[in-house]
């Protein structure tokens, strides 16, 4: 009684657990009859996750990617969606918001060489051969670890990849919005095909990655990378007047919750795989 110190409760040897006569000063958290307790804080053993009991539980697997719970995630598909519907619906309905979208494209607007190479590291001849690299070292990786569905994040990077014709192409088709200026006329630029093949390629090439890198520096350095090669090419499309601004912003939309998708994929994944090897079961040796 009187005992509320903040923390975690902690043994304290010897009078903690010495209620019967005999165990007083004995030093051992056990009873005086030899039997271990009912309760016995000492000798607890691992939890599901293979770590040792402690007070507070350890955590266990990640449950969050850069801040947010994996069932925050689903926020992320459901928004950009959302966001993206109501673009498109903007362009087909020749709506107010494609003004102050022409407005913006004509102030940013300056052809030069420099946007030009930017909006090229969106060519599918660019963009796609990284991502069948890092898809390559990734089968390698996870062949050699030797764990369960290893196949499962490049095959689902390469699906996704895949996605992006099937879905950007019939777009362009339906909208059918002409281009800017800047572009002999012509329509279907909307969505940009340019940044959503960068935004997957390479963004699916970071998560495949994110794996094998060991130090949160290196993690967070591969994220920022990604982010900065995807905005490079958005800019440059922009800039040269290959895209409206909105055609990008619909982009990133549809890249967002196909890469939030396959975040979660790799997730699910990545606990399976964690949860069948011997290490995860027996803890650190």
């Amino acid at each position: 009684m009187g005992d509320f110190r903040p923390g975690p409760p902690q043994l304290r040897p010897g009078r903690a657990l010495a209620h019967t006569a005999g165990a007083a000063g004995s030093g051992s958290p056990h009873r005086s009859d030899g039997r271990p307790p009912q309760t016995p804080r000492g000798a607890r053993r691992s939890d599901p996750d293979g770590r040792s009991g402690t007070t507070p539980p350890v955590p266990g697997r990640p449950t969050s990617f850069f801040g947010f719970p994996l069932a925050g995630l689903l926020g992320l598909v459901a928004f950009p969606a959302l966001l993206f519907a109501l673009i498109t619906w903007q362009v087909v309905a020749d709506g107010p918001l494609l003004r102050l979208d022409g407005r913006l494209s004509r102030a940013v607007v300056h052809p030069d060489r420099f946007s030009e190479l930017l909006s090229d590291l969106g060519n599918i001849q660019v963009a796609v051969p990284v991502l069948v690299i890092v898809i390559g070292y990734a089968v390698h990786r996870g062949r050699a670890s030797g764990t369960d569905r290893w196949w499962l994040p490049p095959a689902a990077a390469a699906v996704l990849m895949a996605l992006v014709p099937a879905i950007v192409v019939p777009l362009k088709d339906w909208t059918a919005r002409p281009g800017t200026p800047a572009v002999p006329p012509a329509v279907g630029y909307f969505p940009s095909g340019h940044t959503a093949t960068a935004a997957i390629a390479y963004g699916s090439a970071t998560l495949l990655l994110l794996p094998w890198l060991r130090s949160r520096a290196a993690r967070r350095g591969a994220v920022a990378g990604c982010a900065v090669v995807v905005l490079a090419v958005s800019f440059g499309l922009v800039r040269r007047g290959y895209h409206w601004p909105l055609d990008v912003v619909a982009s990133w939309c549809l890249a967002t919750a196909l890469l939030t998708s396959l975040r979660l994929v790799l997730s699910r994944s990545t606990r399976r795989r964690s949860s069948g090897t011997p290490s995860s079961r027996t803890g650190p040796s």
